[in-house]
């Protein structure tokens, strides 16, 4: 058997968000014992998923591991890639795939989130912290994010921690910071819950920069990145994949 894995990054039009992706996965692929490890995208940047599965298969891969380098379930993990992947796998029969889950809800998660707020600086307990994730039409991308903030405000000290989206839920990102500006309080930390900067990292900035805050304390938190913990969840994914223990992951296409 010769074990390969694929991880499929989610692609941007903006070149530093496909280069920050690149280089995550090549902190992971060190951890992984994998002959073959490719990187391919789901759009708006190659290598296809097509083109990233027939590499893997040239190079002699009998076993793919296809691995989502996304946060939380929604459509691409359930449907758009599943359906990509059972294109390309059907004209490789003998070719055995697993198929990995997006990195999901975790305890930790809240311990990476304090980080990223008091990189800006300490918090305090009259602070709110406004987590922000990109949004989906998919109720359980709702579920967990609430439930990752549920994390934080249990495990810190902040006053309270808020969700709302960019697109596709309620509520909706901009009415959040528009209730917050005409509300009182003086300290605020705006949590992209975003791996890489992009489009959506963007109109963050753009947003808070279009209110007048004056002497209230606003920062926007940088978004995810290599955190160590996201590593590590990551990197526990695409071995839960491979290792297939009660064939679980084994592919069957769209969810």
């Amino acid at each position: 058997m010769k074990q390969a894995v694929l991880y499929v990054c989610h692609g941007s039009r903006v070149p530093k968000a496909r280069k920050e992706a690149v280089e995550f996965i090549e902190k992971v692929k060190p951890r992984i014992h994998a002959q073959i490890q490719e990187v391919c995208f789901l759009e708006l940047a190659e290598p296809s998923i097509e083109k990233g599965f027939k590499t893997c298969v040239e190079q002699g891969a009998t076993t793919i591991a296809v691995i989502p380098l996304l946060l939380l379930t929604a459509a691409h993990a359930k449907s758009d890639i599943p359906v990509e992947v059972a294109h390309v796998s059907a004209a490789f029969p003998n070719v055995h795939v697993t198929y990995g889950k997006p990195i999901g809800v975790d305890p930790l998660l809240a311990d990476m989130l304090m980080d990223k707020v008091n990189e800006k600086s300490p918090i305090k307990n009259s602070s709110i912290a406004i987590l922000v994730g990109r949004g989906s039409s998919d109720k359980d991308v709702v579920r967990d994010l609430n439930k990752i903030s549920s994390y934080l405000q249990e495990s810190s000290e902040i006053k309270k921690v808020y969700t709302c989206f960019l697109t596709a839920a309620e509520p909706r990102f901009k009415k959040m910071i528009e209730d917050i500006h005409q509300s009182k309080e003086q300290s605020i930390f705006i949590i992209p819950y975003l791996i890489f900067t992009g489009l959506l990292k963007k109109e963050i900035d753009h947003t808070i920069k279009a209110f007048d805050w004056a002497e209230r304390h606003i920062e926007v938190c940088s978004y995810l990145g290599p955190h160590p913990i996201l590593l590590d969840l990551f990197t526990k994914r695409v071995l839960e994949a491979i290792d297939n223990r009660d064939g679980s992951y084994t592919f069957k296409g769209e969810k």
